[in-house]
């Protein structure tokens, strides 16, 4: 049986999923026909209900759950990981609300924990988060909400830190940060969907065997990291929340999709 799926091409999630979908452990005769999109594409087309799995930003899940169902395995979330408010100069937090903001994503969780810290910031642009950078940079937008690698670089540009979106959820919520997860159509058999949660595990697992050693599946989409970055950010956005949600995550979760109503 083939399944579609999407996830982004980020190391992080190109560390989970390489194993299962490159055959380096037994599928148990299922095939998938992988689609690596960027987030905010990921979560446009789970608004549709496009792809059988899908990884999404946990901002968009509400709006999904009448078709999809969270999977225990895949997630990033956990502390110390989330987005960050971006800018070439440093701006006081009471006027972001007079700034131009550009955001990965209408969708994503990082506009959603941007708007829970500055709800009366409105004026903001949609870009792909690799363009983020550039757009503070030339001066398209006055500060940017900046996700994956990016946090590991903006400083290298001269760039400075506003605020840490994650810290302020952190701080006010008491919760761990979730970022993305795995969804699955709600449609298909149960055991069909427990076969594959199980895989995700077995396929993270399988990375984590031959850590740090990085497989050509990861470096490939990496978009021109160091390899130094990719691990950084499979350290970051990969731990034991990836593996299994557990009681805590799934609190977490449940806190965010609060939130976001």
């Amino acid at each position: 049986m083939e399944l579609t799926l999407g996830f982004s091409p980020c190391p992080n999630y190109t560390f989970i999923f390489d194993a299962m979908v490159n055959n380096k452990i037994d599928t148990k005769g299922l095939k998938f026909n992988t689609r690596l999109e960027d987030v905010e594409t990921l979560n446009k087309w789970a608004l549709e209900g496009k792809l059988d799995i899908t990884k999404l930003s946990y901002g968009v899940l509400p709006k999904v759950l009448h078709q999809y169902e969270l999977l225990n395995s895949g997630s990033a979330l956990g502390r110390g990981c989330g987005p960050l408010l971006i800018a070439k100069k440093p701006i006081d937090k009471a006027n972001i609300k007079d700034c131009k903001i550009a955001i990965p994503g209408i969708n994503t969780t990082a506009n959603l924990l941007f708007s829970t810290a500055f709800p009366e910031a409105k004026n903001k642009e949609i870009l792909v988060f690799s363009d983020i950078e550039n757009a503070v940079l030339d001066g398209r937008v006055d500060a940017g909400v900046i996700i994956h690698e990016n946090r590991f670089t903006y400083q290298q540009r001269g760039l400075v830190k506003i605020i840490d979106l994650g810290e302020y959820w952190e701080s006010t919520t008491g919760s761990p940060i979730p970022l993305g997860g795995i969804v699955i159509r709600k449609s298909l058999p149960a055991e069909l969907k427990q076969q594959v949660d199980k895989l995700i595990h077995d396929s993270l697992q399988e990375s984590f065997k031959h850590y740090p050693t990085l497989s050509p599946f990861i470096t490939s989409h990496a978009q021109e990291m160091e390899e130094s970055v990719m691990r950084q950010h499979i350290e970051l956005y990969v731990n034991d929340f990836s593996l299994d949600l557990g009681e805590a995550g799934r609190a977490a979760v449940d806190k965010l999709m609060a939130a976001a109503k």
